[in-house]
């Protein structure tokens, strides 16, 4: 599984080659900046990317907007930002280009490195992988007259474990009750919010999407 690591910190850049390395990936580029991640991403069009939000020449967001720039350049190119900040606008956007194959980690929450490992091949495999502290943020400010209004509490409880990316199983063992529960409760959230079965929508995704946007 080929990687891009796009991180100013040189320590930091080093330590993920060598833990990713370890794990059995290849790492085909390490960069400092966001034009250096486009530009290997374009070069290389790795299984997945993990990018630091702030990196030179302004130490802000040119991290998620070079992951943007790369989204639109290579579409579908999975993107695992891994940052000590939330930036909610332009990783409302990233999740925007498409929710398959993006994650977001903070730094200082990563408690293990398995699943630090484990999130790099989810997201490497299109999944989607979210920090519960980034979904907080991300529908801190909801609108009213939001179509989420329509849900129950417990509806949102096991919406919002789905935007972190955990299968029905998990959410099921993470609110105490049988995955037959889960799976009614999913399919209630389907028919509230209109996302009805097709060939080519994938309504997991889209439910998360409309989560988000919120």
């Amino acid at each position: 599984m080929r990687v891009v690591i796009a991180e100013d910190s040189v320590l930091l850049r080093e330590g993920l080659v060598r833990l990713l390395t370890d794990s059995g990936f290849e790492v085909v580029a390490r960069v400092g900046d966001g034009p250096g991640l486009v530009t290997a991403v374009d070069r290389y069009r790795p299984d997945v990317s993990v990018v630091d939000v702030r990196m030179p020449p302004s130490f802000r967001d040119e991290g998620l907007r070079a992951a943007l720039e790369a989204r639109r350049l290579v579409p579908g190119t999975p993107i695992l930002v891994l940052s000590q900040y939330v930036e909610e606008r332009y990783a409302g956007e990233l999740l925007e280009s498409g929710a398959e194959g993006v994650g977001y980690l903070l730094k200082e929450r990563v408690a293990d490195v398995g699943d630090f490992v484990a999130a790099v091949r989810r997201v490497a495999g299109g999944g989607t992988v979210l920090d519960p502290e980034v979904v907080a943020q991300l529908v801190a400010r909801r609108r009213r007259g939001d179509p989420l209004d329509t849900l129950t509490s417990r509806e949102r409880e096991v919406l919002a474990l789905m935007a972190e990316g955990r299968s029905n199983s998990a959410i099921a063992d993470a609110l105490y009750v049988n995955e037959g529960t889960i799976e009614k409760h999913v399919t209630a959230i389907f028919g509230k919010l209109n996302l009805a079965a097709t060939d080519t929508d994938h309504r997991r995704v889209l439910a998360v999407l409309a989560y988000l946007r919120s």
